[in-house]
């Protein structure tokens, strides 16, 4: 089943306006479906939701897929990330369905009378298109994760400050059973009750320690707030809306506690058979995105004699994370090398993608990056691999000069902190 040239036509034509009616049509769409499923703020994100930032998302994937649905090759990273966070996320077939019917009811409310019932038909079709696609690449996953498809009980053993508003928690299962080896990069979703919204919440944790059968580890920082509108501007202290899940856990949840956890999920990862290879591997992080780079590192130096060079190259505002297994580590391994700097960049994790800030962050990044030596960025090899993490600014700023430097695209890897906003620039 694919669309007719009529309908793809149809839909085309109706792009420009849907587009520029984007902030309508999530705002409505998503009113009108919670309202109707209030069951559904147990599953999506009321962070995401408050900035606009899910919402502009989802619509973004659906009009570039409905724009051309015969050439996806380009947005197959993006459709990825969106199955691997559903399936943490425990999204069912039967909820494409809803989605499906209050998005394109919002569409006919944006285009009115051009909203004629071909037009209708054509976008039914395209929606049922993508909605296939990503149900079948979700069943996949679920079908790898086994048993364990739903939610698992594990007991907090441990819980240790890491440094200024970070702390990791070693979770064990409760049932005692091995745990599934996750790739390193991939995270866990973590659902708690929050009281103070009445709903149940889920957030994705990296785990940033290597696979092991017997615990796995996060390490969760502290969120002071985010922008409550989604304008990009800077806001102030008064009109941030500080983190739900986060904060909770960490005022909240101490050793002895139980949290619901879902399978390791996620598409950003290393092939640990890889490990104990020839070309560089570089870490590039800022705050708490570090987190999953550590799992990734801790499993290369499992590798028995590793001899690569690795690069770990991290910016905080203040005490970096995992600071002192870093020097540890430079101790340990000639061949390790690693370089902190302080930077306000590293707490952006909300900047908008459209914030005139945005050559601002790029320029001064720029600039750090410059002061790193080549042969410590592994840039005159042509075999160095790269791994990005942090807020979503410094990421996208980052893989931006690697590219400039003529690293080739497929080298670089980049764990988006949301929604991925940037990483569609």
């Amino acid at each position: 089943m694919s669309l007719t040239y009529r309908q793809s036509t149809l839909i085309r034509g109706s792009l420009p306006m849907l587009r520029s009616q984007g902030e309508t049509i999530t705002s409505s769409f998503y009113a009108s479906l919670l309202s109707a499923h209030p069951e559904l703020h147990n599953i999506f994100n009321s962070a995401n939701q408050a900035t606009g930032r899910q919402p502009r998302a989802l619509l973004n994937i659906i009009l570039a897929f409905a724009a051309a649905p015969n050439h996806t090759a380009e947005l197959i990273p993006r459709l990825e990330r969106v199955c691997q966070k559903h399936c943490s996320l425990g999204i069912t077939p039967d909820q494409y369905d809803l989605l499906g019917k209050y998005l394109l009811r919002s569409f006919g409310e944006i285009l009115g009378d051009r909203y004629t019932t071909e037009l209708r038909e054509a976008w039914e079709k395209a929606y049922s298109l993508l909605a296939r696609m990503l149900i079948g690449r979700e069943e996949q996953l679920y079908r790898q994760f086994g048993k364990w498809t739903g939610q698992r009980l594990f007991r907090i053993e441990d819980k240790v400050a890491e440094a200024d508003d970070i702390y990791s928690f070693y979770l064990w299962p409760v049932d005692k059973t091995p745990l599934p080896l996750f790739t390193p990069g991939q995270y866990i979703g973590v659902r708690i009750d929050v009281p103070e919204i009445g709903y149940l919440q889920t957030r994705q944790y990296s785990l940033s320690e290597s696979p092991r059968e017997d615990y796995y580890r996060i390490s969760v920082k502290r969120d002071r707030g985010v922008p409550s509108g989604a304008n990009g501007r800077d806001i102030d202290a008064a009109h941030l809306k500080p983190g739900l899940v986060s904060n909770l856990l960490i005022s909240d949840y101490n050793i002895g506690d139980t949290l619901s956890v879902s399978h390791p999920a996620g598409g950003f990862g290393f092939d640990s058979s890889a490990a104990g290879g020839m070309g560089p591997l570089v870490f590039l992080s800022a705050g708490v995105g570090a987190t999953p780079l550590m799992s990734i590192l801790n499993t290369v130096l499992e590798a028995p004699d590793v001899q690569q060079q690795i690069s770990w190259i991290h910016s905080s505002r203040r005490k970096p994370l995992f600071e002192e297994h870093i020097r540890t580590v430079g101790r340990r391994h000639k061949n390790f090398h690693s370089r902190f700097w302080r930077s306000v960049l590293a707490d952006q994790e909300q900047r908008d993608a459209r914030s005139p800030a945005w050559d601002s962050v790029c320029e001064s990044m720029r600039s750090e990056m410059e002061r790193v030596d080549r042969s410590v960025l592994g840039l005159d090899h042509g075999a160095a691999e790269y791994f990005i993490c942090g807020p979503d600014a410094f990421a996208a700023s980052v893989r931006h000069f690697l590219l400039e430097q003529g690293v080739g695209e497929s080298r670089i890897r980049v764990e988006w902190f949301s929604t991925g906003e940037l990483e569609a620039r």
